[in-house]
């Protein structure tokens, strides 16, 4: 079989944080695990050469076009077609609509049709942003609809394509959890005690569904009890976070790292009392296993999938109660019980999730497909 893969979200980096973290490790995994098909990577020119072949089965296609373009919906379908392929996988919505070959799409989350703030917040003008949101819904809608199986990253995903797209069978969406690369931290005081800097700690990105306004107002609560311990918040630098620092307080203890570097990152993660997610829609939430790996209490919202993955090794609150997060974060930072009983059950919970197990699942899939198409 000659599948290929749209790999032009390949790598943090180039694909923009977790996206391109979930194609690296997709393509780097069946390079491990597949020695019988054939693979075609299609690339972009700034991560063409950071994909590294391994494997004399893989090919790589340069395919310089952008994601959400015009230039992508007529470039792919030529290029993809040109490899005579039997199979090809998206792994993100973004399938361009004259693609004529057979296609596996991985949705990761419906936060744009489940969050209408997030969905509606933008920096183009009303009429481009609506004409993007149009070409959204028909590209999701076409993705979904006219794939031969859809990859959902949690059960929470699949119910909401159910919920949005109930003539979708349930049979065509099949569930491969996404893996864990864990961080080379660790905690900077094994003994539970509290760290050298108290901090508690959101590393992501500002969208208005990730509810950092709700956090910051619990912080606020939380601080009266607590003056010495800062909120720090982590991302990437953008128009988002510079409207959430001018709405913050002088008065709360806030402090803003934007776009860290690896080195930076570790230093927060080794400082950290506690991490709080407090989003309101996730697909499958991959930053707070990232911080159970790194040996941190986790405080996490009850909405959509958290609970599905990160199972009893957070303690939760609603995300639209403040004072519920206020009291989250207070027990996640003082109760000494509680704080080495979320960090075991932690360490735990993030064994349950690997690359190579979502490879393999997938593999199956489109294994699967193609005993389909041959009957």
């Amino acid at each position: 079989m000659k599948i290929g893969i749209d790999a032009r979200m390949f790598g943090p980096a180039a694909g923009g944080g977790g996206l391109g973290r979930y194609v690296e490790q997709l393509v780097n995994e069946l390079q491990k695990q597949d020695l019988e098909n054939r693979y075609v990577l299609f690339l972009k020119r700034e991560n063409f050469d950071t994909c590294v072949i391994v494997n004399p089965n893989f090919e790589k296609r340069l395919a310089d076009a952008h994601w959400y373009t015009a230039k992508e919906q007529i470039l792919m379908p030529i290029l993809i077609a040109r490899e005579g392929l039997d199979l090809i996988h998206f792994p993100h919505w973004n399938v361009p609509l004259l693609c004529r070959t057979p296609f596996v799409v991985t949705i990761h989350d419906l936060i744009l049709l489940e969050q209408p703030a997030s969905s509606k917040t933008t920096t183009r003008g009303p009429i481009v942003h609506w004409l993007k949101r149009l070409g959204y819904r028909i590209a999701l809608r076409h993705a979904i609809v006219a794939s031969e199986k859809v990859v959902a990253v949690s059960n929470y995903t699949k119910s909401s394509i159910a919920t949005f797209f109930p003539a979708v069978e349930t049979s065509k969406v099949e569930v491969a959890y996404e893996g864990l690369t864990e961080l080379p931290i660790h905690p900077a005081d094994e003994t539970l005690h509290g760290p050298v800097t108290p901090c508690v700690l959101y590393v992501g990105n500002a969208y208005p569904h990730k509810n950092l306004d709700a956090l910051i107002a619990a912080f606020a609560i939380f601080s009266k009890a607590h003056p010495k311990v800062e909120l720090v918040l982590a991302g990437r630098g953008d128009v988002f976070y510079e409207r959430l620092r001018s709405s913050v307080d002088e008065t709360t203890p806030v402090r803003f790292v934007m776009s860290p570097t690896d080195g930076e990152l570790a230093e927060l993660y080794r400082g950290a009392s506690l991490y709080v997610f407090p989003s309101k829609s996730e697909g499958f939430g991959l930053p707070p296993l990232e911080a159970m790996s790194a040996g941190i209490p986790v405080a996490a919202s009850n909405a959509t999938c958290l609970p599905e993955i990160l199972g009893d090794a957070a303690t939760y609150f609603s995300p639209d109660r403040v004072d519920e997060m206020a009291a989250a974060m207070e027990r996640g930072f003082s109760d000494e019980h509680l704080r080495a009983e979320l960090i075991s059950k932690g360490r735990e919970q993030i064994k349950k999730y690997s690359w190579a197990s979502m490879a393999r699942s997938i593999l199956n899939i489109y294994g699967n497909v193609a005993h389909r198409e041959t009957e």
